[in-house]
């Protein structure tokens, strides 16, 4: 396909940067529908890309971002000039979310897809009860702690990260459970899992301390039991410019 040809679909944030880039790029090379678009240009930062990723999930087009932001760590470099060219550079990346399951103690569920992590949060002053299960078999009868998530490759370098968990190479196939503030057992950081593992959290003392789980920013409070997986079945199709890839960016966060 020439790059000429290229049917590209701008999106951007309510910043006021973001809006001016969308002008300016929609001026310059117009504006495909997303549903017959061959690659959607997203402009702002890294919560507006999760945002275009979950929105879009079911469009078959790749998602190209450009950073309109701050951090921009899932963007490429903002530029208006040879864009279709560009494009057809780019180097693609494939990622699974997360599924989340939560379940409150009214016995209403939730369900839920992260691209980043799915994290469990105390929500009173107290620290929270956590019992921890893995496959079906429990791997730590009691974690007292602020929180706990799980994280995907893709978000290692977000919240897990600041929790001092791992960060994960994109290809690893595996997740990161990481403990936010543990305090007992004091030392323990978290565990390495298989991509294909189930993770089953349980709040104990619910009542007494009250947790809410997020999903990439959605939210539901006062759960009960979390459960968590990488779901196969939903693929997200990120481009990057040559060089600039996820598993670059990845090994680069970790020699900063």
């Amino acid at each position: 396909m020439a790059a000429r040809e290229t049917k590209i679909a701008f999106t951007a944030s309510d910043a006021p940067v973001a809006q001016t880039a969308h002008a300016a790029l929609v001026s310059r090379y117009g504006n495909a529908p997303e549903d017959g678009a061959d690659v959607i240009v997203a402009l702002g930062g890294d919560g507006f890309m999760l945002h275009t990723l979950h929105r879009t999930q079911g469009n078959p087009a790749p998602v190209y971002g450009m950073n309109r932001g701050t951090i921009g760590f899932l963007m490429n470099e903002y530029s208006e000039a040879n864009l279709p060219e560009r494009l057809m550079a780019a180097e693609e990346t494939v990622i699974n979310p997360l599924s989340m399951r939560a379940t409150r103690g009214d016995g209403t569920v939730h369900e839920a897809l992260a691209i980043n992590e799915v994290s469990l949060l105390r929500m009173g002053p107290q620290a929270a009860k956590l019992r921890i299960t893995i496959d079906g078999k429990v791997r730590m009868e009691e974690l007292v702690c602020d929180g706990a998530l799980v994280a995907t490759p893709a978000g290692s370098t977000a919240y897990n990260y600041s929790a001092h968990g791992p960060i994960l190479p994109i290809g690893s196939e595996v997740l990161a459970l990481t403990a936010i503030a543990p305090f007992r057992p004091r030392r323990w950081r978290g565990a390495l899992l298989p991509k294909t593992g189930h993770v089953r959290i349980d709040v104990l003392q619910p009542d007494k301390r009250p947790v809410m789980a997020d999903a990439d920013s959605r939210s539901v409070l006062y759960v009960e039991t979390v459960e968590i997986q990488s779901d196969p079945s939903v693929c997200h199709r990120l481009l990057f410019d040559p060089g600039h890839g996820l598993e670059e960016r990845l090994i680069r966060e970790q020699f900063i």
